[in-house]
């Protein structure tokens, strides 16, 4: 393969609408181009880097014993909607009608078109567990994409669905994709982490979100310093600390201070010269459409995931302006709990709340020394809020930390919500009739791409790992027009070929040092060199992309060096790889690859 009859048109600056340094180095690199908001091409370089991801995934998925479908991406609206979702997913789903005006949708996951080819296929036991998958395009028509393949429009996704006749097969299937998923990222070397998660839109009991570790993360995640347990902070446990019960408190009636133009926790806390925990928020929610009150303490915020799940609602959003100003007829920064007439929620760490001070629902009043137990009418508390690392760990009190991740994978428990709405079920040995119980497993194959790219780069570019980098070796023939050099460039090129080591032969008559930019800026895993100095020396100079080690190899050896070089720099990546923590059962356990 030949630099100068490929396509990789590189820049030496990063586009004005580039943000994420993944997005800035693939267009840096010739790798992809944008279309239009949200969607990409892929080059010829891009679309190799894509096709070693997808080699690896498809070689686990199939040691996992799963089955390779290809299903269509145009999906029929009346299978969305029998299972709710063709209202239910939002504006994300992209609906068309066809030329007869039915109803269809460009599928942004695959669960009911392959509920309906196994319903239609499977009606016995014995042809369970069923395990299929597939990869192809999704699009999900993102209200504002952003940070190139990290959140596009259309991108590229291996989905998995399992069919199973009980919960203990189904749970041995989602274990499989664990371990699957684990090894697949492992063998990727990227550094990742598995959390439970909530399950979003997707449904079902449980899951777990594989995230490569790395500060341009949309999502924040906690761990435990001292044991396995790790979370998205949407799902991550909060053992309720009362620090606003502590102590005697004065249980005189609460008493109406005025706050002018104070608005901020810290503000209120300052000028009344009280603790921030013991500072009441009032949050106020939409629910289905409801409005709900939420109390929180002032160094906490609300978690709507949770209170989503806690309301089992399907909408949940902060209430506009006018809606809290109707409500509490204050301003903002003024609502408060005592005599709201909404359903109040609060966190279990206000159970038994003394001493409080909350907004006083009129401009520039709060109350202080509120009980909520006395002054306010609370429908329940329950774990409402986002952790925070001075929280313990729900599971051994140990210490937490948060930190950045994308996600790149998703397992789901469904358990029988897709398979009861579409009549999915099968007879058991007595001629019953049950629902198959069902997981759903997904790789953002485009998005792991993009977050190699995060979490392995550098000044000069793109740093690709081993495993999926698009080829192995660049070749760079420093002097094209002397016949000599260009001669023995051609030998060690022929030879590579032959061995069968993927190589780029940088033949382009640039300067050398436009070609040493370009070769780090495409991050290409082992890099060769030979010019008119190192053929007068009779060698060839090689240079390790990860560790930056150089070295030269006598050219009178090279048939013998280079191999043992070339897994010198693969072995570099697999250090790398199997620094690994791992503990706790395999379920469980939460793989940090460092």
């Amino acid at each position: 393969m030949r630099f100068s009859t490929q396509y990789i048109p590189t820049l030496k600056e990063s586009p004005a609408d580039a943000e994420v340094i993944s997005h800035k180095l693939l267009l840096r690199a010739g790798m992809i181009r944008r279309l239009t908001s949200g969607l990409y091409t892929y080059l010829p370089l891009g679309l190799r880097a894509l096709k070693a991801v997808e080699a690896i995934v498809r070689e686990e998925m199939d040691r996992s014993g799963f089955l390779e479908v290809l299903l269509p991406f145009v999906q029929p609206g009346d299978l969305w909607k029998e299972t709710g979702r063709w209202e239910q997913y939002g504006k994300e789903l992209l609906r068309l009608k066809d030329r007869n005006d039915r109803d269809y949708c460009l599928g942004p996951t695959h669960e009911e078109v392959m509920t309906d080819l196994v319903r239609g296929e499977v009606r016995s036991y014995r042809n369970l567990p069923l395990r299929l998958y597939q990869m192809h395009t999704k699009f999900r028509d993102e209200i504002r994409p952003r940070f190139g393949l990290m959140r596009g429009r259309e991108f590229i996704m291996k989905d998995g669905y399992s069919f199973d006749a009980d919960l203990a097969h189904a749970e041995e299937s989602y274990k499989l994709m664990y371990d699957c998923y684990t090894r697949i990222f492992s063998r990727l070397g990227l550094r990742f982490r598995a959390v439970e998660a909530d399950t979003g839109s997707i449904g079902g009991n449980f899951s777990h979100e594989f995230m490569v570790l790395a500060d341009s993360g949309e999502d924040t995640i906690c761990y435990c310093m001292n044991c396995d347990y790790a979370a998205n902070v949407e799902r991550a446990e909060v053992v309720a600390c009362t620090h606003c019960a502590d102590g005697a408190q004065d249980l005189s009636p609460y008493e109406a201070v005025p706050t002018p133009n104070l608005h901020t926790v810290a503000e209120i806390a300052d000028f009344l010269k009280t603790p921030k925990e013991r500072v009441i928020k009032t949050m106020l929610f939409r629910v289905d459409g409801k409005v709900v009150a939420v109390l929180v303490r002032g160094d906490h915020e609300v978690n709507d995931v949770k209170l989503a799940r806690f309301c089992q609602a399907s909408e949940v959003e902060l209430a506009d302006q006018a809606t809290v100003e109707a409500v509490t007829h204050a301003p903002l920064g003024f609502a408060g709990p005592v005599g709201l007439t909404i359903p109040i929620y609060a966190d279990a760490s206000l159970s038994g709340a003394t001493g409080c001070v909350v907004g006083g629902n009129a401009k520039d009043t709060h109350l202080r020394n509120v009980s909520l137990a006395r002054d306010v009418t609370v429908a329940a508390f329950a774990d409402l809020r986002t952790i925070t690392e001075n929280d313990p760990c729900p599971r051994c009190g140990g210490q937490v930390k948060l930190t950045r991740g994308i996600e790149v994978g998703h397992i789901f428990m469904l358990g029988t919500k897709y398979s009861d709405a579409m009549h999915a079920t099968f007879l058991n040995e007595r001629g019953e009739e049950h629902p198959m119980i069902m997981g759903c497993y997904g790789i953002g194959i485009s998005r792991v791409l993009a977050a190699a790219i995060e979490q392995n780069n550098d000044a000069d570019g793109i740093v690709f790992p081993w495993a999926m980098a698009p080829v192995s070796c660049i070749l760079l023939n420093l002097d094209v027009k002397n016949a000599d050099v260009t001669k023995a460039v051609e030998k060690i090129y022929a030879k590579l070929e032959g061995s069968g080591v993927s190589v780029l032969l940088d033949d382009r008559d640039e300067r050398a040092g436009v070609k040493f930019k370009d070769a780090d800026l495409l991050g290409i895993p082992a890099q060769l060199s030979l010019g008119a100095r190192s053929l007068k020396n009779n060698c060839v100079e090689c240079a390790n992309r990860l560790t930056k080690e150089k070295t030269t190899l006598p050219l009178e050896r090279f048939d013998d060096d280079f191999p043992i070089w070339l897994e010198g720099v693969r072995a570099s990546w697999d250090a790398r790889r199997k620094t690994a923590w791992v503990s706790g059962s395999t379920l469980s356990r939460n793989l940090l690859v460092s």
